[in-house]
């Protein structure tokens, strides 16, 4: 075990023997200083997990592009985890050379920046796997830019008014919450119950969705609800110092991206976008309406039913009613 740690103990101390970056960076701004900011083993820390974002970040890249012609529509989830990652390196390389504001304490306002990218992607991520409508998912992103620029205003403003926008971006999340925990169950319970492998004529590939989705989204609600307490630490109560939060958060975000996107796609090795009623057109497929033109002789009319169950009922006076799936291009 502790040869296999070697090489990144090696990385470690070859990143903290040449680390000048606060040295090229200072914490001195239009000839102000801030009072309460990161040193260098702070940013040793931040570098740390910039390095580990983007090596989750490639193995992503990588491992969509392995995919096999019969799950090449799987590269959503791949893409999107690969996004999340990537981003987030580029914040934490930003955030490790202070490039910061503020005059008493230190606001790594990038930090708000990777989130209103990161958030709404891990959330895409986990919706599409209960196949939640997009009304749904756009209502839920909204509510997550509300906790997100609540949390970088509270984090600028001087006075206790801060806490207000605590408590309003508290509140969003919890409402993200609501339509994680009551709504998505929902959807996915539906889908596993209900939804027929067209691939293989079964049910075992449906029955991971609830599962898959019940595993990523209590460890992303767990982790999420410790980000307000570590803004009442850090920006909010000014309790910790800057290294504290550079660790307190640094955790937070390795456990709520790289660790989640390991379980979301290990979750998704046996499902399928088919399995989700998502059609994601390969590049040797025909477009739907060309194949369902060849396939299907007769007038369609599209129906929707609650919680996921869309279908496409053909009509035909010489045919009985039949059902086949919706194939919306996504």
């Amino acid at each position: 075990m502790l040869t296999k740690l070697l090489p990144f103990v090696a990385f470690a101390s070859l990143v903290a023997a040449r680390n000048n970056a606060l040295d090229v960076n200072t914490n001195c701004q239009n000839d102000k200083c801030v009072d309460e900011h990161i040193t260098t083993h702070g940013s040793d820390f931040l570098y740390a997990i910039c390095a580990v974002m983007g090596l989750t970040a490639l193995g992503c890249i990588v491992g969509g592009y392995m995919q096999t012609k019969e799950r090449r529509s799987n590269r959503i989830f791949w893409w999107i985890t690969a996004a999340i990652n990537f981003t987030a390196c580029i914040a934490y390389f930003t955030m490790d050379k202070a490039v910061v504001s503020g005059v008493n304490r230190e606001i790594f306002y990038v930090r708000y920046i990777d989130w209103f990218i990161t958030t709404p992607l891990l959330l895409l991520d986990i919706l599409l796997t209960a196949r939640m409508p997009w009304s749904q998912i756009l209502w839920t992103i909204f509510l997550d830019w509300v906790m997100i620029i609540c949390g970088l205003v509270g984090a600028l403003v001087k006075s206790r008014y801060k806490w207000g926008f605590w408590g309003f971006g508290t509140l969003a999340m919890f409402m993200i919450f609501y339509n994680i925990i009551v709504e998505g169950m929902k959807y996915a319970t539906r889908l596993d119950a209900h939804h027929v492998d067209l691939v293989n004529g079964d049910r075992n590939g449906s029955r991971n969705i609830k599962k898959t989705y019940q595993m990523c989204g209590v460890w992303t609600l767990f982790i999420w609800m410790l980000y307000p307490i570590a803004w009442g630490l850090c920006e909010g109560g000014n309790a910790i110092s800057s290294d504290s939060e550079a660790v307190f958060y640094g955790i937070l975000d390795f456990c709520a991206k790289p660790i989640f996107s390991l379980m979301l796609l290990w979750g998704h090795r046996q499902i399928r976008t088919e399995h989700l009623g998502l059609h994601v057109r390969d590049y040797d497929d025909l477009p739907v309406n060309l194949s369902l033109a060849k396939t299907v002789p007769y007038s369609a009319t599209a129906h929707t039913t609650q919680y996921g169950e869309d279908e496409t009922r053909v009509n035909s006076q010489d045919a009985p009613i039949a059902h086949v799936p919706n194939t919306n291009t996504y």
